[in-house]
């Protein structure tokens, strides 16, 4: 299979080169900032990450600018600019939700975007990255090396002798062999010229995006090599940390990115692809079909909150309900079906996710009303199972009329949920207090209802 290379324009006028390979849903991968989609594809290295990704998915790479085969007259290198230049691909391509896989220094531009356009980033996996370079510009030593580093650039990027280069290869995959090293090296001096290096470089240096790590909403996995020496293994940590509900994987590696023939790209690869496929209903847009689990979210008094606090001050709560609420459905595997107005209805595989799901949403809740005494938001939240109809985008029929009503029964702070719920969940370590049969409106029968436990 071959990759399709195209061209896009920013919104401040630089070409920029992508590629397309594979098939699936979308993968958008930032490299680090020496590219070229032509040498990559060649590259053994590169055609590794190349193949891996695009075995199960659309693969999506680009050449930021100044590098490969994107425009190299430019001024403009900032962290910003690097946004711009994924944006003009995703809008080249009209894509709607999709991964960012961001390596390197790809990951300060990936957690941009995703906080500034959550709804369209269903996972984010960041890889040898960093929040900003605090060990080379918070330390004499440090600042003393990242000058020698666009010393040897001026010098000697764009020659024929390698050892220039070799300076940065020896830091990246320090672990390579002979034939791997000399790609490297001329991977680096193909893909811009020392001034663009130097520029790109510098720019990086500026690179700040601690203040948006508590903001990211997509799950996130981090990946770093225990030994790296371009970015220390605490920058790394750092990210998932600072990232609510971030995973974080540690590789036995020296190499800045694993090389394809050693146990720790095995190991990626095995996370990334699980990591990849939570949720993938969600991420393609579609409504499940076969047996599902429904939840429905109804937010208590919602005209009586806006008589009482106004339209803005009622719609800010509406908005805390929304996100509590997606926070739990991206950490539970969930798909949102759509807005109710003034609650969320979301299906799911299993059964049990949905039950936690529900429970996580009424703990933050909980959380958020013990900080808000004043304003505090009260949520029912009602499930159901079966096998509803599938139509575009949504689902109907008897099963969804049964969760809402289900909903519609609880008392705000409780999950109610039938026999059937309760029976698919069985032996989970959930607790339940039987509520007994109930007449729901609508139903001829009455349904045996149970109250999920969650609180203390």
């Amino acid at each position: 299979m071959e990759q399709q290379i195209r061209f896009c324009t920013s919104s401040d006028d630089v070409r920029i080169a992508y590629a397309t390979v594979g098939q699936g849903s979308p993968v958008i991968s930032i490299r680090p900032w020496f590219t070229h989609l032509e040498y990559e594809w060649e590259s053994p290295m590169w055609r590794s990450l190349i193949d891996r990704l695009s075995a199960r998915h659309l693969l999506i790479h680009h050449d930021g600018r100044g590098m490969g085969l994107s425009d190299h007259r430019v001024n403009d290198y900032s962290p910003e600019a690097q946004v711009r230049d994924l944006e003009a691909v995703v809008d080249a391509l009209g894509l709607e939700r999709f991964a960012l896989y961001g390596l390197s220094q790809g990951g300060a531009t990936s957690i941009t975007y995703a906080v500034r356009y959550p709804e369209r980033v269903s996972h984010l996996i960041l890889q040898g990255s960093f929040a900003r370079m605090g060990w080379l510009i918070d330390t004499e030593e440090g600042q003393q090396r990242f000058q020698t580093a666009l010393s040897l650039i001026r010098q000697g990027w764009g020659t024929d002798l390698p050892a220039y280069r070799q300076f940065f290869t020896s830091l990246f995959i320090p672990d390579a062999d002979a034939e791997a090293i000399r790609q490297f090296n001329e991977m680096q001096r193909v893909s811009t010229s020392p001034e663009n290096a130097v520029a790109v470089l510098s720019a990086m240096r500026d690179t700040d995006v601690s203040e948006l790590l508590s903001r990211v909403r997509a799950p996130t996995l981090v990946v770093h090599c225990r030994a790296d020496a371009i970015v220390p293994f605490e920058s790394g940590r750092r990210l998932a940390a600072g990232i609510p509900g971030a995973r974080f994987l540690p590789l036995d590696s020296r190499n800045h990115l694993p090389l394809p023939n050693e146990p720790a790209a095995e190991v990626l690869e095995k996370a990334m692809e699980e990591f990849l496929g939570e949720g993938e209903e969600a991420a393609a847009g579609a409504a499940p079909s076969g047996l599902v689990t429904i939840l429905f979210t109804d937010m208590e008094g919602s005209t009586t909150l806006t008589q009482r606090l106004g339209d803005a001050k009622a719609q800010e709560l509406l908005h805390t309900h929304n996100r509590i609420v997606r926070d739990a459905l991206r950490a539970h595997s969930g798909s949102e079906i759509k807005h109710t107005g003034d609650g969320i209805m979301a299906s799911f595989a299993s059964a049990s996710r949905a039950l936690e799901c529900a429970i996580a949403i009424q703990c933050a809740l909980a959380q958020h009303n013990e900080s808000n005494p004043g304003t505090p938001v009260r949520v029912r939240v009602g499930l159901n199972a079966g096998e509803p109809v599938a139509e575009e985008k949504d689902l109907f029929g008897t099963a969804v009329q049964l969760a809402a009503r289900i909903c519609a029964q609880a008392e705000p702070g409780q999950i109610l949920a039938p026999i059937v719920v309760r029976e698919l969940a069985a032996g989970k370590g959930f607790l339940f207090a039987d509520r007994g049969d109930v007449a729901l409106r609508g139903f001829e029968d009455p349904v045996r209802l149970f109250q999920v436990r969650w609180g203390a």
